[in-house]
């Protein structure tokens, strides 16, 4: 069966609340304590991967970012965020696509990925993630997966743990390890779940 990536997180958004999924966050402290590390310029062209509905765009836009893409594989969920921004939604640049499909018109300083990169388990998808990035990236990346202490499912599907070591390992060529953490998400049903947040400056080889 082929399995429709795509449908399943459309109907996700379609018909759940940010209080009905495990991933809502009031705010994105630990990301955005990374992009805060960068230094960044406002005009720093920032791009949330499988951003969603996530409140890290709207946090990046009260900090002044200028030049913000956020893309997801849902529509629907980049409707609600655009719904609750306002008018603040025409400062954005959103993209509907599948990160596995995704080609960008430009390059990025700062690639941001929580709980997108996970859910890609094959080979074939993994080896497309990382060379879009490395094509596309000048500058930092920031990936935040399930660790080897978090769940090995989310949303119903399987996905991929990472140790530090791993995911060093799957970005090193062409990305340096700059820091990682770990931390314990609480989910809005008053569960955690164990993160793994790397960063990574491009490194030309």
């Amino acid at each position: 069966m082929n399995f429709n990536r795509k449908q399943h997180w459309e109907t996700v958004y379609e018909t759940k609340n940010p209080n009905q999924v495990s991933w809502t966050q009031e705010t994105p402290k630990t990301s955005l304590e990374f992009i805060k590390s960068f230094g960044l310029k406002k005009t720093a062209k920032i791009i949330d991967i499988g951003g969603g509905d996530s409140k890290l765009v709207d946090c990046l836009l009260d900090e002044g970012f200028e030049n913000i893409t956020v893309l997801d594989i849902s529509a629907k969920s980049l409707e609600k965020a655009k719904a609750r921004l306002g008018k603040k939604a025409n400062k954005v640049n959103w993209i509907v696509s599948d990160i596995t499909e995704f080609e960008p018109n430009m390059v990025y300083d700062v690639w941001h990925d929580r709980a997108t990169f996970h859910f890609l388990t094959t080979n074939a998808q993994i080896k497309k993630y990382i060379e879009t990035a490395r094509k596309f990236v000048d500058g930092f990346l920031t990936i935040g997966t399930f660790s080897k202490d978090g769940p090995e499912k989310c949303s119903g599907l399987m996905i991929k743990q990472y140790s530090e070591d791993e995911l060093s390992s799957e970005f090193k060529n062409g990305f340096a390890k700059i820091k990682c953490v770990t931390e314990d998400h609480l989910t809005p049903f008053d569960t955690f779940q164990n993160f793994l947040f790397c960063s990574f400056k491009r490194q030309l080889n």
